[in-house]
Formats: structure tokens, C-alpha cells, sequence
């Protein structure tokens, strides 16, 4: 059964935070492995996600987007990060051309944006987190929803993930917590 915990993003500084907190989390966990897959619409802030994620871990180089090269691979402390971006993926052979099941098989981290675009290849143990924009609560606002089968432990706790102070004394996370 799928777990679900969704939090609120004010603007771009919550949404680097949240995932920044949830690699500090899952390093400290010992979880140098698995499959993450961002989704959400055009701008809404998978790349911030990206970039928060990976300096939660430690990754110290600057992050873009591998949008044409379709993946770009990090070394941090405890492993390796492998970053995909599924964008411009018309078939999911495409994946299968670059090695994507050598990526995911070896034991590493895997970052997908635009992971529905190769959800045939990914294992239903794979980790979801979608980012949805709300203009009808401001322009800046995310909810970020976090869904899996095995969702990181300390995400399981009644108050999961502290973000910054700024973030909790804004209201920025939503405990709604599906599970």
C-alpha cells in the first residue's frame, strides 16, 4: 500500500529546503540507494528540488538540468548520484540506449525529472514526488506530495521533517500525512 505525506513549498527557498532535508534524512537513514521521480508541470520546481536534494547530500558542484545529455551522475559522501531528466523522451528505448538499467541496477541513487515519461521502467518500488503549483494560493506556491510503498523512516514520524525556521514560522509544512 502507498504511503503519502504532502508539504507546502512558499517559494523556491522551501522547495531547496524540503529536499535538501529529505537527502540529509535518507543519508543519515543509510539510503545510498533507490529511485526518485519528480513530476509537475514546466517551471514548477523539480530542477530547485534537484539542486536542494543534492546539496543534501553533500554534492558540493553546481547542479543542471541534463536535459540533452539525460543524465549527469555526482559522487557525495557514502555514493553516487545518478540525475535524469526524461523531458525530450519520446520512447522509453531511448533510456534503454544510454544504459538507464546499468544506472538503476547498480546500487546507486537515482533522480528522475519527468519520470512518467519512462514509467514502464521503473520498479514499483520507486519513490514519487510530484510538485503542483496553486495559483489560486499565490503564484510561488508548491505542494509537494511525497508517495512510495516504503517512504524514508524518519518521513514516517508524526512531525516529519523539520524544514528550516523560516519555512515553519510561514506555515510551510503541510503534516498531511495519508497513511
Amino acid at each position: 500500500m502507498k504511503k503519502t505525506i504532502v508539504f507546502e513549498s512558499r517559494g523556491e527557498e522551501d522547495t531547496f529546503s524540503l529536499a535538501g532535508a529529505l537527502a540529509e534524512g535518507m543519508k543519515k537513514e543509510g539510503a545510498a540507494a533507490g529511485i526518485l521521480c519528480l513530476e509537475g508541470d514546466l517551471g514548477c520546481g523539480k530542477t530547485v528540488f534537484a539542486k536542494g536534494f543534492c546539496r543534501g547530500l553533500g554534492i558540493g558542484e553546481e547542479i543542471i538540468s541534463p536535459t540533452f545529455t539525460l543524465v549527469h551522475s555526482y559522487d557525495f559522501p557514502g555514493g553516487i548520484l545518478h540525475h535524469f531528466d526524461a523531458y525530450r523522451i519520446e520512447e522509453e528505448s531511448e533510456m534503454e540506449e544510454i544504459g538507464f538499467e546499468e544506472y538503476v541496477s547498480q546500487g546507486a541513487l537515482c533522480l528522475i525529472e519527468w519520470a512518467s515519461r519512462i514509467k514502464g521502467l521503473l520498479p514499483e518500488a520507486a519513490f514519487w514526488i510530484r510538485l503542483e503549483k496553486d495559483f489560486t494560493k499565490d503564484l510561488s506556491y508548491r505542494r509537494i506530495v511525497l508517495e512510495g510503498e516504503r517512504l524514508p523512516l524518519f518521513l514516517q514520524e508524526p512531525a516529519p521533517l523539520a524544514l528550516t525556521k523560516k519555512n515553519r514560522e510561514k506555515g510551510g509544512r503541510d503534516a498531511d500525512s495519508g497513511n
